[in-house]
């Protein structure tokens, strides 16, 4: 069973944090990180709006802060979840040679929803909507990893 998870995004203060969020809300004793494939908020806390839309369901964001992901978070989660096909791709650009590490997508977790990705409220604006595909998958994750 998978303990160590890494949820990454673009720029790590939208979709990623608010899917660790939302996982260690459910499910606490799992270790869980969030990342960036890009460098741009390093060090920055999660927007405002998705940690205004977060609060209002419960989900704590506030002490987490942007980081950008690198190699080596390959050999120190047991499970990569990306929220897009561009992030997969871009992950996967950085395994290092012979890692088996899986690296998929939030919403294989959510199959129920129809969704292929979860697009990303910094630009659509819809933080709920993102939120509630976020909360469908990582409930489907959980389910998964307790299997």
């Amino acid at each position: 069973m998978s303990h160590r998870i890494l949820f990454v995004c673009l720029g790590n203060i939208c979709r990623s944090p608010a899917a660790e969020g939302a996982f260690r809300t459910r499910a606490p004793h799992f270790v869980t990180d969030s990342a960036g494939t890009s460098g741009w908020h390093i060090g920055d806390s999660p927007y405002g709006p998705m940690q205004k839309a977060a609060r209002a369901r419960g989900i704590k964001l506030d002490d987490l802060r942007a980081r950008q992901f690198v190699a080596e978070d390959f050999h120190r989660f047991d499970l990569i979840i990306g929220m897009d096909a561009d992030n997969i791709a871009n992950i996967e650009d950085l395994r290092p040679a012979g890692n088996d590490t899986p690296v998929r997508l939030l919403t294989d977790f959510a199959p129920q929803s129809g969704a292929d990705h979860v697009p990303d409220p910094y630009y659509t604006r819809d933080f709920d909507g993102a939120l509630d595909l976020i909360e469908a998958a990582v409930v489907g994750l959980e389910t998964h990893l307790r299997a």
